[in-house]
């Protein structure tokens, strides 16, 4: 009783609100109308229990629903681990989220709908009505492998149950197609016959396996190709636009994303394990050599003055025509002044200007865009860039 009560937390009852969503109500009624018929199509009238293969068949239905609900709930209320509140690590490379009243771990991002900083964030998902990331990735992915194959399985029992049910008693004319809908024949006979209101639930239900089937199968698929490349959704795209950037503005670099462990077995195992905890804490990563924890963000000392104008006619004519294209503001700049920049353009780089003395104790920043010509990198930085193959990162 008293482990019982230790699980059964105020803060856990209070995640229960979480199924008060459309998300979880449509994914909870699919699995729901799925497993619920295909059940009652199996042992009203396709496998009955009374046969081995129909017990065997039934058990197997229940085991696919078990599992699928296991997952999907471990996911949604063990959700994806938060970056504690007021957290400040003796670092002077991570942003600062106003929010959160902390910074932001490696790979964590701040989730607007869960309103905390995530760690390590994947997506936010509004079939579980939380947020894919670090301690639910494993359990989220399985159930994306689970119901797929659960659907399958359902939808061989409907496709049967309507085959068997309606064998001889299809007559086709030239002109029309005639079903009966009377009793099955079937030796013995069922208790409830198949008629129009079961054929009616069968199609749908099959419909609805067959789509579930389709659409997070490929989910699955998408997740599994980051997993096997220990990134996330987020990180993939930050790593395209990055290439993208690289090629378009022919720049001298290459990307080298930092968590890629080299091999694709490895890279499974920092999230699936056999004990379910995923490795790691959530706030430090392994990388790979010559990398280091924050090789996606780069400080740099800035070595001009800039004032903050959008096309800033002294800082070159490439730098004027190439001002960024967007409402996001520009920072003013002072020489001694220091910079953590998290992306940027050939002449144009954004980042966070730290206002305070201390990297690891002020928290006061503004963010924006500023020439490239205005800083340079800070000699710390340089020398993680020479990566064992010589390769220059781009974070």
């Amino acid at each position: 009783m008293g482990t019982f009560c230790s699980v059964i937390k105020f803060e856990n009852l209070q995640e229960l609100k979480r199924l008060c969503h459309w998300g979880p109500i449509i994914a909870l009624g699919v699995i729901a109308i799925c497993s619920t018929m295909a059940m009652i199509d199996s042992v009203l009238w396709y496998w009955p229990l009374h046969t081995t293969g129909g017990s065997v068949n039934f058990i197997m239905l229940i085991n696919w629903t078990v599992m699928i609900l296991y997952n999907y709930f471990n996911a949604m209320f063990v959700g994806p681990g938060f970056v504690p509140l007021g957290w400040k690590p003796d670092t002077m490379y991570l942003q600062y989220c106003k929010v959160c009243q902390a910074y932001k771990a490696p790979r964590s991002h701040h989730c607007r709908k869960c309103n905390r900083c995530v760690m390590k964030m994947d997506h936010h998902c509004p079939w579980i009505n939380n947020c894919c990331g670090y301690q639910n990735h494993a359990s989220f992915t399985l159930f994306l492998l689970l119901a797929p194959l659960g659907c399958i399985h359902a939808a061989f029992i409907f496709v049967m149950t309507m085959y068997t049910q309606l064998y001889h008693r299809l007559s086709f004319g030239w002109n029309t197609v005639k079903i009966d809908m009377s009793a099955a024949r079937r030796d013995p006979l069922p208790i409830v016959p198949f008629g129009l209101a079961a054929f009616a639930t069968t199609l749908f239900a099959l419909g609805l396996a067959l789509g579930t089937t389709i659409a997070v199968g490929m989910l699955f698929f998408i997740q599994m190709k980051i997993i096997l490349r220990n990134k996330t959704s987020i990180e993939s795209w930050i790593e395209e636009k990055a290439k993208d950037r690289i090629q378009y503005y022919q720049l001298d670099e290459v990307f080298v994303f930092p968590y890629d462990m080299g091999s694709r077995w490895r890279n499974f195992k920092q999230v699936f394990t056999w004990s379910g905890v995923p490795e790691g804490d959530g706030l430090e990563w392994p990388v790979r050599e010559g990398c280091h924890q924050y090789s996606l963000t780069v400080r740099y000392k800035v070595i001009e003055d800039y004032s903050g104008a959008c096309c800033p006619l002294n800082k070159g004519i490439k730098t004027f025509f190439t001002s960024p294209c967007t409402e996001e503001p520009r920072i003013q700049l002072q020489k001694g002044e220091f910079i953590l920049a998290t992306r940027g353009l050939r002449y144009w780089l954004y980042g966070d200007k730290i206002l305070d003395d201390s990297f690891i104790e002020g928290v006061s920043r503004i963010r924006g865009w500023f020439p490239r010509k205005c800083v340079e990198k800070c000699p710390c930085d340089a020398e993680t860039d020479q990566a064992p193959e010589g390769e220059k990162k781009n974070r």
